[in-house]
């Protein structure tokens, strides 16, 4: 889809943009593309696209995959959705659009997304809580391909010691591993946004660093543990374990982290381990 068949839908239409919907459209045929490329589609895949907006991804989508499910906030980009993408004849690949929060989708169902990608140009507001949903959810897709603010995709990829290093790093690299990212100028997208962006390519962990009933443990500690950058750790969680405990705990990771150590210094491993020693004796399962 060009700029000028986006800017004629819209004018066409008299849809005015709403910012607090980040609607900011890709229309740069190239780094579209490179996104599809990202994601390694194969004839059988099944995709999970958020905030199709006027479908100009959906089109290179549902050339190469099984199955693509969109989920769009806006009844007025869905309509013209529905009209650019009438159902497709029997045997052609299955394009199901919804109407819907997508935020507000994925808490609401409890869906097996095992064999499905998440491939998206994400509404910068909300990227980073369906990242988490998704990547704390028992059955997680595959693979997750989006774009989103360069600082946020930063974040993603940052491991222990990067000023980006965070509780969003760690919530989603616990189930995910970073395959690379690339960034994505301002004039690809209508109207430009006011940040960089960038897209990220996550891959999901060939075997999970912990069972599932110790991810909630390990997102208080992470939690508790970031909650003040500037403390150490130790001070941290022992408003919620005691102290002699914690401090066992931090020496059973070894010299690497010291009792004085924060948060931001302590390797996606070590928050793993600290989770395993910590949980046993914890008095708020």
């Amino acid at each position: 889809m060009k700029l000028s068949e986006m800017k004629e839908i819209l004018v066409g239409r008299d849809i005015q943009l709403t910012k607090s919907l980040g609607q900011n459209f890709l229309h740069d045929g190239n780094q579209l593309r490179r996104i599809i490329a990202a994601a390694e589609l194969v004839p059988s895949d099944k995709v999970l696209e958020i905030g199709p907006g006027l479908g100009p991804l959906t089109e290179l989508l549902v050339q190469q995959a099984a199955e693509v499910l969109a989920i769009e906030k806006d009844a007025r980009l869905l309509t013209v959705l529905k009209e650019r993408f009438p159902p497709a004849p029997l045997g052609a690949p299955a394009l199901r659009l919804v109407h819907d929060d997508a935020l507000d989708f994925l808490k609401r169902e409890a869906r097996d997304w095992t064999d499905w990608k998440l491939v998206a140009n994400l509404p910068y507001a909300v990227a980073s809580p369906i990242l988490v949903e998704l990547a704390q959810t028992p059955r997680c897709p595959s693979r997750l391909v989006a774009t989103l603010q360069s600082e946020v995709a930063a974040r993603l990829m940052a491991t222990a010691a990067d000023k980006d290093y965070g509780v969003l790093t760690l919530l989603v690299q616990l189930a995910y591993e970073p395959r690379g990212w690339f960034k994505i100028p301002a004039g690809s997208f209508f109207p430009s946004p006011e940040v960089d962006s960038a897209c990220v390519c996550l891959v999901r962990r060939p075997s999970p660093l912990l069972p599932p009933e110790l991810r909630a443990p390990f997102v208080r500690i992470v939690k508790r543990a970031f909650s003040q950058r500037r403390k150490m750790m130790r001070k941290l969680l022992k408003t919620e374990w005691p102290l002699e405990t914690v401090d066992r705990a931090i020496a059973s990771l070894g010299p690497e982290v010291a009792p004085e150590t924060r948060a931001e210094r302590v390797s996606l491993e070590n928050f793993v381990r600290l989770t395993q020693f910590l949980n046993p004796i914890s008095t708020h399962d």
